[in-house]
């Protein structure tokens, strides 16, 4: 390897390791704010880049079906609570956001979908699509288990992983797909050679990452999901909701994995179960992190992916082999400085 090879792994291990540390803050985010360790953080990768690929080639994604059915799910749930309270004064809210809003961007992504559209355009549909199925997800399936231990809840959250995944399966069907690039072009920064592309993604990366650090230190609903993080039972004593709080991380964690998608789709062919193993690289980062500082989960996250780009050098065949073997001297390191404490539920 010389010094040329080098650049280039670290170029790539650099893009990689990005967008993990972007999943791994999102999986930082889920697990402080609701105590889910949120393993479907990859399938919403998929739909991103899948949605985003098949508005590219003028083909009507299966997300945009996907959303009224599961917008149909929330409110047949809302109607039984409501029943069973006799508060039916959320229902009109309910039938706006899961039904009306779900039906009318399925009519307008049929009326819309096209060959040669504006690739920006199509990104804003995507996020459109995939960004309200966070708080959809997290009332059909977290919200009821709110109050469940851990262990439950990783085990839901293996199952939603599971149901997705088919899901992606019946509406993206199993062939690989790929987007053009956002910018084209090299530029030369010392004496390294990136490709516009390249700094696109890790510009867009590091912008989303300070929009993330300006809504939790200077918003309203930011400071809230703070304060769950910190103390749950003392969040709801002070007016807080857990369940708003909930959505609103679901939102966001969504809102990052269909970002995510869409950035890494003009480098790699992504297929319908290409976000497990991307969402378990972030994961990874947030366990060097111990699943609960941004700052930390963020630097191991580039690690993996510097570490991998190195490893498909060295030793493809065993590069994730080698990434995820890091999980254990990470664990092993941290269960030396650990002690045991109950859920504070």
């Amino acid at each position: 390897m010389d010094f040329t090879i080098a650049l280039i792994l670290l170029q790539d291990g650099i893009v990689n390791g990005a967008i993990y540390a972007l999943l791994g803050m999102a999986l930082v985010l889920v697990f402080t704010v609701t105590r889910v360790i949120f393993i479907p953080q990859g399938e919403f990768v998929a739909f991103g880049a899948l949605t985003l690929a098949m508005l590219v080639n003028g083909r009507v994604p299966g997300t945009a079906y996907l959303l009224p059915l599961l917008g149909a799910v929330v409110l047949v749930l809302e109607i039984v609570r409501a029943a069973r309270s006799g508060s039916w004064s959320p229902l009109p809210k309910v039938v706006l956001t899961c039904v009306a809003v779900p039906l009318a961007l399925l009519w307008l992504t049929l009326g819309y979908a096209g060959e040669g559209n504006s690739l920006w355009l199509n990104m804003l549909l995507t996020l459109a699509l995939i960004v309200p199925m966070g708080p959809m997800v997290y009332r059909i399936v977290y919200q009821p288990l709110a109050e469940a231990s851990v262990l439950v809840l990783l085990i839901v959250s293996v199952a939603v992983h599971f149901a997705l995944t088919g899901l992606a399966l019946v509406f993206f069907g199993a062939e690989g797909w790929r987007t053009p690039a956002f910018i084209s072009g090299q530029i030369n920064i010392g004496p390294a050679t990136w490709s516009a592309q390249s700094l696109f993604v890790v510009g867009t990366c590091v912008l989303l990452i300070v929009a993330l650090w300006l809504f939790f230190d200077k918003t309203l609903y930011g400071r809230a999901l703070r304060a769950t993080a910190v103390n749950r039972r003392g969040a709801r004593l002070v007016g807080i909701s857990t369940s708003m709080s909930g959505s609103l991380t679901f939102t966001l964690a969504v809102a990052i994995g269909a970002m995510s998608g869409m950035l890494i789709a003009p480098i790699t062919t992504v297929y319908y179960d290409t976000g497990f193993l991307i969402g378990l690289k972030g994961f990874v980062g947030a366990i060097i992190g111990g699943l609960g500082s941004y700052p930390v989960a963020a630097a191991g996250a580039v690690l993996v992916g510097v570490l991998e780009s190195f490893s498909s050098f060295w030793a493809s065949a065993y590069k994730e082999v080698i990434v995820f073997t890091l999980i254990i001297p990470v664990l092993v390191w941290r269960s030396f400085g650990s002690h045991h404490a109950d859920d504070e539920e």
